[in-house]
């Protein structure tokens, strides 16, 4: 009795340590999990336009929405965003830069006259996204057709299959049945029907299976041992396609995921009859549920409230005993939080020219009050019109988790029923975007990211090599941009010869001038590292097919298209400076000297000496040397102070002294020594000319002159007030198709916001659409409709 009293004894000791070490073992993929979500900051953009269908010759419109992607909450760490379209091949045909504030901004494109008719990709992105790859960018299709080349008609191309196979919890498993999910798409990128089965490698049939929507559906399978599989489908009266299956691994773990009322049952099996398991769901950035089990007789269930979920996206993993990830799948679920975007128009039909007020009111479900920020459009219907079902809403709270394109994702966001219900399931299972490298994740590696996020401004990065083309380390670097407004930097090489400009609110098309000091080395070499990220995802626009019936709005198009570019052509070129602040990087010299307040001499050098007292002149091996006086002494003798025409640098002070003074309208003096990020001067000299073009003065033949676009100058959207009778019988043509256009629709306290616009001499119907995020981050977007009539 004694001897079997001691060995219960032992045996409880045993199961106590074993659940102890299970629950350490569960707690260390806890905590690694949330350290490796600290430290992996992410953004996701989404954009909205104007419209999906353009002419060429016409102006594209779009806001930019950025946020953090495990809240949705504007993202205020990137300040700048990149703004692609692509054509069929990613080759890109249209890039700029776009100012984000606040995590929000906004631009425009025109659209070259020489663009080729097709389906076209935008794409955007921040600096920081690139270091997550292309697959983390925006991307939506627009069509652009250039109505001076006729549309080609698509060539008939052998049809061609997509098909693929995806395994519920990642793998097939020997004597483990398993959810297969499928997926199959032709060449035009629409999915397919099917019905087949599965056979096996020895001639049996294990399964059939027949897609639910848009080529996407699921079958079970048990796959036997040593025997491979393959699926014989039928999609139409002809094709018959071949697919093999994954090969099933020897030993393993199959993870399904069912939905019963407001649980969800996450059973886990395999043919390993004891394991002990952990079971973990989280959405990318918060655990909600964690526990850790054993496999009885092979397999164990899982309860999981659907209250512990997060709205949108969860990934349920399951880790083996060693705490690796064995099996993940995707779940969504719809968001219990809305934001409802109400809209109401104070006619249902307007003649031309004549105003139109809408009422905006954002609520929460049915709670009004809530701040937002949103953007609108209005634009004339016509046969013209893309159908394009991705919205702020449907993006940022389920598309933005899944790989490659989605066929109608309006479908999946129409109502709870079953039907739906299953093929959203479905589409977690083929398309579900496994983002998470576990391996990495439980390793507690050091993340290391290569691109920097864009924090005050745009980054400029480049390389310095010498003449052998090898990395220069530790030199000196220095930008200056011609202009009015003094913009200069400066960078330091690292080991691997790159710099970086971290310039501060640059805009527009500019001049930058690049060099090292070339009086130290002559033969060095720079180039400049293109800022758009030049990897591409595989979403491939299809062959765009112009039908018969649209030829009528398209010729009409074209027409009102190129009127309006004639008769308000100069009011669709206007831009407006941003509020930015003008002063140089110094701030505030020491002593401002305005030339024209001095007696005008014809040489630098007399200038200097005559009236410029911070200043010592003198001549060194037969080289100009310039001496700056401090407050109290002269700053370092055996360096030259930093000497600046219009921000651009010089170091040959015999080239400064070359300069026509007579075209110099001032000079600023820092006679202190001054810290500008790595570089310190011993005092400024700032020579400056009445148009900032540097007088046509000679720089270095060794600098670098490149063209440099910064972030985009913001235009004003063209639309006209017929508010008096003799404004409305103009006789300037007006046939615009957008009637309006405006990226900063603020929501007050209240919820409520106001927009006004006038119709133009176009009769039809109209579609307003409103796009917009809450201050909480909860996205949302409306319509409302009307017709103009003579």
């Amino acid at each position: 009795m004694m001897r079997f009293f001691k060995f219960n004894i032992f045996f409880s000791l045993l199961l106590m340590l074993s659940v102890s070490s299970y629950a350490q073992s569960l707690a260390t993929i806890e905590q690694a999990f949330t350290k490796y979500s600290e430290n992996n900051f992410r953004e996701k953009i989404y954009v909205q336009t104007d419209n999906d269908f353009y002419l060429t010759g016409e102006l594209l419109w779009f806001k930019i929405y950025c946020v953090n992607a495990q809240d949705n909450k504007p993202a205020t760490v990137s300040k700048l965003a990149y703004f692609e379209v692509l054509d069929e091949k990613n080759n890109p045909v249209l890039q700029t830069k776009i100012a984000l504030k606040d995590g929000k901004g906004n631009g425009s494109i025109f659209i070259p006259v020489n663009l080729n008719n097709g389906h076209y990709k935008i794409r955007s992105y921040t600096n920081w996204m690139k270091n997550f790859g292309a697959q983390t960018f925006f991307e939506k299709k627009i069509t652009i057709v250039n109505t001076l080349n006729t549309p080609q008609t698509a060539k008939a191309e052998e049809q061609k299959f997509d098909f693929q196979f995806f395994p519920e919890g990642g793998d097939l498993v020997e004597g483990v049945q398993s959810k297969v999910g499928f997926k199959i798409v032709g060449t035009d990128g629409k999915g397919l029907d099917i019905n087949g089965v599965i056979v096996s490698s020895k001639g049996d049939t294990a399964a059939r299976f027949q897609s639910l929507k848009f080529g996407i559906g699921t079958f079970n399978l048990t796959p036997a041992p040593n025997t491979t599989y393959k699926a014989v489908a039928k999609s139409g009266a002809k094709d018959v396609i071949f697919q093999e299956l994954p090969i099933a691994k020897k030993n393993g773990f199959v993870l399904s995921v069912n939905e019963a009322s407001h649980n969800l049952t996450a059973m886990v099996n395999s043919n390993f009859s004891d394991a002990h398991v952990y079971l973990i769901a989280h959405n990318g950035s918060k655990i909600s549920y964690s526990e850790s089990a054993t496999l009885a007789f092979g397999q164990r269930s899982f309860t999981i409230s659907q209250n512990q979920l997060s709205d949108g996206a969860n990934y349920i993993t399951v880790f083996n005993n060693e705490g690796k990830a064995v099996a993940e799948r995707l779940y969504f679920k719809k968001p219990e939080k809305k934001l409802n975007i109400f809209t109401t128009t104070d006619l249902n039909s307007y003649s031309n020219r004549q105003a139109v007020t809408v009422d905006v009111s954002a609520a929460i479900n049915s709670k009004l009050n809530e701040t937002a920020s949103a953007s609108v459009s209005v634009y004339k219907v016509d046969s013209l019109d893309v159908k394009n079902e991705i919205n702020i809403e449907n993006y940022f709270m389920l598309f933005s988790n899944l790989k490659g394109n989605v066929e109608s994702p309006g479908f999946y966001f129409q109502n709870n029923g079953s039907s739906i219900k299953e093929a959203l399931d479905n589409l977690m299972i083929t398309q579900g975007w496994r983002r998470f490298d576990w391996d990495k994740v439980l390793s507690n590696t050091k993340p290391n990211f290569k691109y920097l996020p864009e924090y005050n401004g745009h980054l400029i990065a480049g390389k310095i090599q010498d003449k052998n083309n090898k990395p220069v380390k530790n030199m000196f670097t220095y930008m200056g941009v011609p202009g009015k407004r003094v913009q200069f930097y400066g960078a330091s090489s690292d080991s691997t010869g790159h710099f970086l400009f971290n310039t501060r609110d640059f805009y527009g098309q500019n001049e930058i001038v690049l060099q090292p000091n070339y009086e130290l080395d002559s033969t060095l070499n720079i180039s400049l590292e293109n800022p758009f990220f030049e990897n591409y995802s595989p979403f491939k626009p299809s062959p765009l097919k112009i039908g018969a019936s649209q030829l009528k709005d398209l010729n009409t198009r074209s027409l009102n298209m190129q009127l309006q570019n004639i008769y308000a052509g100069q009011k669709l070129r206007q831009f407006y400076t941003p509020d930015i602040d003008s002063s140089s990087f110094y701030l505030k010299p020491y002593k401002t000297y305005n030339l024209n307040d001095y007696t005008r001499f014809r040489t630098m050098e007399e200038v200097l000496r005559e009236y410029v007292a911070q200043v010592f002149v003198y001549r060194k091996q037969k080289k100009y040397h310039f001496h700056i006086l401090g407050e109290t002494t002269i700053l370092d003798q055996d360096v030259d102070p930093l000497v600046l025409l219009d921000g651009v640098p010089y170091f040959n002070l015999d080239r400064v002294m070359a300069i026509d003074p007579l075209k110099v309208e001032k000079l600023e003096v820092i006679r202190e020594r001054y810290y500008f990020g790595p570089l310190s001067v011993e005092g400024i000299l700032s020579f400056r000319t009445p148009k900032g073009d540097l007088g046509g003065t000679e720089i270095d033949p060794h600098a670098v002159v490149l063209d440099y676009e910064g972030m985009q100058l913001q235009r004003e959207f063209y639309s006209p007030k017929y508010d008096t009778e003799q404004l409305k019988a103009s006789r300037i043509a007006d046939f615009r198709n957008t009637l309006y256009w405006s990226p900063e629709l603020n929501l007050d306290k209240n919820g409520k916001g106001k927009i006004s616009f006038y119709t133009s001499d176009q009769t039809g119907l109209y579609i307003g659409v409103i796009q917009g995020m809450s201050n909480l981050g909860l996205p949302g977007s409306g319509t409302f409709s009307f017709e103009v009539k003579k």
